[in-house]
C-alpha cells in the first residue's frame, strides 16, 4: 500500500527541543541567581531533565492535566512544594522567555519538508497542547506546511497508546497503512506508530535512552534526508519489511 501522508512529531523531531530547554534552562538558572546551588552547569541542567520527564510521564498517564505539569516541573525543581500556583507559573514562564529566544529547527528538516511538498500530505502528532505546539510552529514558519496539527492535551489519549495515532489517521481521512508516522522515541514513537499500524520511522537524533532497546517495527534513520528514499521504496510499510 502507498504511503499518502506523513506524521511527525513535534520536538527532537522537526524542533531542536533538547538544545532549546538546555540552552534556555542555563540562562534562566543564571538570571534567577540559582547556579550557584549546584557543582556544575551540567548538574543542574540534568536535574531539570529528569524532573521534566518525570512530570511529563504523569501527563502523559493523564495523572495530571498540561498545566500542572508545569507547575509541578517547577516545585519539584526548586524543591519548594509551598509555591502556589501563580507563583509555579511566574517561574516557569521567566523560563519560557529563555528558552523561546533558542527555538530552531534541524537542518535537514526544510529540505525534507520541500521535497515531500508535492507527494505527500503532512500532518502533527505530538504529545503537548496545542497551544503550545501551534504558535511553535508558526514561529518556527513552518505552521503552513501541515493540514492538521493534533496534540495529547486535547485529544485525551496520548502517544504511544494507539488511539492517539488512529485519532491522526482519522483527522487525515486515511487508514494507518497510508500513513507513515516519524518521531525520535524509540518507544513512544517508534514502536507505539508499528503497533497502531501506520509505517514507522524512528529519526535517531543520538539521544541516549535508558533501558530501552531499539525497537524490531519502525525503520531507523539518522538524518530526515534519508526520508524520501524510504517513501518511495514500495516495499516500505509492508508487513514483510518488519523483522
Amino acid at each position: 500500500m502507498a504511503i499518502l501522508a506523513v506524521l511527525w512529531d513535534v520536538d527532537d523531531t522537526l524542533f531542536d527541543y533538547t538544545s532549546a530547554d538546555r540552552e534556555g534552562m542555563r540562562a534562566h538558572l543564571l538570571a534567577e541567581g540559582l547556579m550557584d546551588g549546584y557543582a556544575s552547569a551540567e548538574e543542574a541542567l540534568e536535574r531539570w531533565r529528569e524532573v521534566t520527564e518525570q512530570q511529563w510521564a504523569r501527563f502523559a498517564a493523564r495523572e495530571v492535566d498540561f498545566e500542572t505539569q508545569r507547575r509541578d516541573r517547577t516545585r519539584v525543581f526548586l524543591d519548594r512544594p509551598e509555591l502556589t500556583d501563580a507563583e509555579a507559573d511566574d517561574w516557569f514562564q521567566r523560563y519560557v522567555t529563555h528558552y523561546e529566544s533558542a527555538w530552531s529547527l534541524f537542518p535537514d528538516v526544510l529540505p525534507v519538508l520541500d521535497a515531500l511538498a508535492a507527494s505527500h500530505r503532512h500532518a502533527v502528532l505530538s504529545n503537548s497542547s496545542l497551544h503550545v505546539q501551534d504558535r511553535k510552529l508558526r514561529v518556527l514558519g513552518v505552521h503552513d506546511r501541515f493540514e492538521a496539527i493534533l496534540c495529547a492535551a486535547e485529544l485525551g489519549v496520548s502517544k504511544p497508546e494507539a488511539g492517539a495515532f488512529l485519532a491522526a489517521c482519522e483527522a487525515l481521512a486515511l487508514p494507518p497503512d497510508q500513513v507513515a508516522y516519524v518521531g525520535d522515541h524509540p518507544e513512544i514513537d517508534g514502536r507505539g506508530a508499528a503497533e497502531a499500524g501506520l509505517s514507522s520511522v524512528w529519526i535517531d537524533r543520538g539521544k541516549s535512552w535508558v533501558a530501552v532497546e531499539p525497537p524490531v517495527g519502525p525503520r531507523r534513520i539518522a538524518s530526515l534526508a534519508e526520508l524520501p528514499a524510504i517513501l518511495a521504496d514500495t516495499r516500505f510499510g509492508a508487513p514483510s519489511s518488519f523483522g
